[in-house]
């Protein structure tokens, strides 16, 4: 297809603010694609399962769709920042964007940090004006606050000058004015799309380049690179020159060329400059990579990527437990999937321990590193890991640290529980407004201060408060952190709890577990109500005598123990402690499960 009639388009928008749904309104409202009886849903490019449970877009995604005589190619943006790497790379890709605003809530956090990539890469905007049918939406206030939104992020006045469309996704209806009742379907999308992203730009004299952007794995074909085609003809078996990131240039041959056709890859003989192609046959290639013209090899600019910003140890389960749960438990295991993962998301680094078992995994945030190890477990591994710490720096003899923009929606009741919480974490405000009952408030705060803060924004705003983060860059250190008293319920021997014993733990704080679960010795079984640990024998039962019969004696109640997830476990632990992770459990366990050794390591420690 000549390039005059191709259009490359990312979209943008804040978690839950419609930018999948309308995705899939374009998909199914354009001419190629036809969806099969057994394939009618919701959310089509949420495809993973995780994107479907969490609501959010974790991975970029391709897909193609026709209107006219124009082919659309829409990547598909992560709406968090954690997953910034994945935003980076696509900026590359596209030649516009589409921001997708909530009609009540308008521009938030998140569209903020995907948005300037995008301003920052030169490239116009189609602004959507989404849920205008949203119970008391208010799309010229949104209009309003997405323009104040481009001009503080330094946006041209040609980008500020984007095209607005009112759209209500979940309708698949779209049109130029906020009148619901006069929208039909969502052609006038389209219609902006043609008329408002420009075509790639292609010199068709210039020898082959392509970058690559994303990569994938199949099956059949091994290994898939995919990226824009920025100049030149690539063609099925056709010998390229493989430029890495270090410069070195090797030989290979093009296994199979694809194209994007709605949601699959379709192969191809030949694709032209403009396009977005996936190709296959090069094992070793790696994400920021060219692809180029084998008897004149030109290397595009490599990928820059922010530089991650909180690191956790992986290491392999060496928990009494260790292989009873998962499918891959070694160190080699753990390595590979490790190195694996490395190659498909540039913002991770993975460097080597002081143990062959041990690994520091860096990443660009507490979700970042969450999602990953959700993977690993839901494939079958095994693994423990050390609490998230951020990264520090040494710039100019001085110490610095991330600090990140923290927005945060609440009941004006609860406003001043937060602004007190975020001062306690060494959070400065920057801005504060009230509309409608509503406190918007602002505040910069370094990014170990939001480390384990989720569960008590949560209590503290009766689950009424929505707060979001974005990386703003190191600044110098703002000082010691005052640390909440942290003491832990320590099981005492292993064995399976026992509602008697729970019974005695429970006096001494809050529980994680029911009676009839597998413990063993050093697995924390809860939280203790004051500073320190206290082991107790969750396993112990009730000795029965002549007078006594089993039943007697255990008319009281447990409460119902605090169910601990991945991320709740990774918020709660401690120093000295270490999340169990395994494709059926997760378990808290101290990283020395013997009593003896935890004084050994502490009088150790003390000596120093």
């Amino acid at each position: 297809m000549n390039a005059s009639n191709i259009r490359n388009i990312a979209i943008i928008a804040h978690v839950d603010h419609g930018k999948t749904t309308l995705v899939d309104a374009l998909l199914k409202q354009s001419e190629n694609f036809k969806l099969k009886s057994d394939a009618v849903k919701e959310l089509i490019m949420d495809s993973n399962e995780l994107e479907r449970e969490r609501g959010i877009t974790i991975f970029s995604k391709n897909a193609s769709i026709h209107y006219g005589d124009t082919k659309i190619n829409i990547v598909d943006t992560p709406g968090h920042a954690d997953f910034g790497g994945e935003v980076e790379r696509i900026m590359r890709m596209v030649d516009g964007v589409l921001l997708v605003v909530d009609a009540k809530e308008g521009p938030m956090p998140q569209t903020k940090f995907v948005l300037q990539k995008a301003i920052q890469a030169g490239h116009p905007a189609i602004v959507v004006i989404n849920k205008i049918d949203k119970k008391d939406a208010r799309p010229a206030w949104a209009l309003e606050r997405t323009y104040d939104l481009f001009i503080e992020l330094g946006a041209s006045d040609t980008q500020v000058e984007f095209p607005v469309i009112y759209a209500s996704a979940a309708q698949g209806k779209a049109g130029l004015d906020a009148d619901l009742e006069k929208m039909k379907n969502i052609v006038p999308l389209f219609d902006a799309i043609v008329r408002a992203i420009p075509a790639p730009v292609v010199d068709v004299e210039r020898p082959l380049q392509m970058l690559t952007v994303n990569s994938t794995y199949d099956n059949y074909k091994g290994k898939v690179a995919i990226g824009r085609l920025y100049a030149g003809t690539i063609k099925k078996g056709m010998t390229v020159a493989h430029i890495a990131r270090d410069g070195k240039i090797s030989k290979v041959q093009v296994g199979t060329v694809m194209l994007f056709e709605g949601l699959a890859r379709v192969d191809v003989d030949e694709a032209q400059a403009g396009e977005i192609v996936a190709i296959s046959g090069i094992p070793s290639i790696s994400i920021g990579e060219t692809i180029a013209d084998v008897n004149n090899p030109e290397a595009l600019p490599v990928i820059h990527i922010d530089e991650p910003t909180v690191k956790m140890t992986f290491g392999v389960n060496t928990s009494p437990f260790m292989g009873k749960e998962g499918e891959y438990t070694t160190s080699r295991n753990l390595r590979e999937r490790l190195m694996r993962e490395v190659e498909t998301d540039v913002a991770l680094t993975v460097s080597e321990n002081d143990s062959p078992d041990r690994w520091t995994v860096a990443g660009r945030g507490e979700l970042h590193l969450a999602i990953f190890i959700e993977k690993m477990r839901r494939e079958g591994y095994e693994l423990e890991v050390s609490k998230p710490q951020v990264i520090f720096r040494e710039e100019t003899g001085k110490k610095t640290e991330p600090m990140e923009l923290v927005s945060i929606e609440v009941p004006e009741e609860h406003s001043g529980v937060v602004i007190e919480m975020l001062g306690k974490r060494l959070g400065v405000m920057k801005d504060m407004n009230v509309d409608r009952g509503t406190a918007y408030l602002d505040f910069l705060v370094p990014t170990r201060g939001l480390i384990g803060m989720r569960n008590e924004f949560l209590t503290s705003t009766r689950g009424m408060g929505i707060m979001n983060s974005i990386f703003v860059g190191y600044e110098p250190y703002k000082g010691d952190l005052s640390n909440d008293a942290h003491g832990s319920l320590v099981a005492s021997e292993s064995g399976v709890s026992n509602t008697y014993g729970l019974l005695n733990a429970e006096e001494r704080g809050q529980l994680f577990i029911g009676p009839g679960v597998p413990v063993y010795g050093g697995m924390v079984a809860g939280k203790n109500a004051k500073p320190g640990d206290v082991i107790v024998n969750i396993c112990r039962t009730k000795e029965l005598t002549n007078f006594r019969s089993k039943n007697i004696g255990l008319r009281e109640q447990l409460d119902v123990p605090r169910t601990m997830d991945l991320e709740d476990a990774l918020e709660y632990i401690g120093d000295d402690e270490l999340v169990e992770v395994t494709p059926k459990s997760v378990r808290i366990r101290k990283m020395y499960l013997t009593e003896n050794d935890r004084r050994r390591v502490l009088r150790a420690g003390e000596s120093k």
